[in-house]
């Protein structure tokens, strides 16, 4: 099996040093590492660094430097159409809060055949049909979120244990604020008893002072005598 472990794009692609066509749908297009047969018969191994999103026209490479043509296959659509841009432009808004990829084009969207959002479609009084066609959504945000979740050849233990690691350092975070913390109001509240003692005039009732002196003083000199 040869593995595939670059990307060419397509202004850089050399017609001459392409050896086979890999015909993809767009999940197929978004994948770190997966076994794929090309359509001329190679079999390869998309063998990257990390999620890539593949276009029409890409290539990957191939270790002995040859190329694989990329095409987009044509897979079930929903074509969205209105009756004027402002209605498209809400569909729109709803597709994107939904972080599902579309296709825009000038007077129509185009989205994966999904009932969930052809219903939420509908509910905005949009017209929509299925279509075949090669799917090229917009790259934004969701590219990403699949850098990370490379579907079923993804390592979940490399992210496991960074999750570990996140986890335990926020344990220790959380202690030493607590720590600092209660160091902090116990400083505060013997200063605090010190600043207003029995003469200082302002009026204030300082019982609670007292105790915070005690406290204070329970913790910071029990144990300790002093000659005067």
């Amino acid at each position: 099996m040869l593995r595939a472990t670059s990307v060419v794009r397509k202004a850089a692609v050399r017609q001459d040093r392409v050896v086979d066509t890999l015909t993809l749908d767009h999940d197929d297009r978004n994948r770190r590492r997966l076994a794929l047969k090309g359509d001329g018969g190679l079999d390869i191994l998309l063998d990257l660094d990390k999620a890539t999103a593949l276009g029409d026209g890409d290539a990957v490479k191939l270790e002995d430097g040859r190329l694989v043509l990329v095409k987009a296959a044509p897979q079930s659509l929903l074509e969205i159409r209105a009756e004027n841009p402002l209605r498209l432009m809400r569909v729109a808004w709803h597709i994107g809060n939904r972080h599902t990829p579309a296709e825009i084009s000038a007077d129509a969207i185009y989205i994966e055949n999904d009932h969930v959002l052809a219903e939420m479609v509908r509910g905005q009084g949009c017209a929509m049909m299925a279509v075949m066609r090669p799917f090229q959504p917009e790259r934004g945000a969701y590219d990403h979120d699949l850098a990370n979740c490379d579907h079923p050849s993804h390592d979940h233990g490399s992210h496991a244990h960074h999750d570990h690691a996140h986890h335990g350092h926020d344990h220790a975070a959380h202690d030493h604020d607590h720590d600092h913390a209660h160091a902090h109001s116990h400083a505060e509240a013997h200063a605090h008893s010190h600043a207003h003692g029995d003469a200082c005039g302002c009026g204030h009732d300082h019982g609670h002072h007292d105790h915070g002196h005690k406290h204070g003083a329970e913790h910071g000199h029990k144990g300790h005598t002093h000659d005067h």
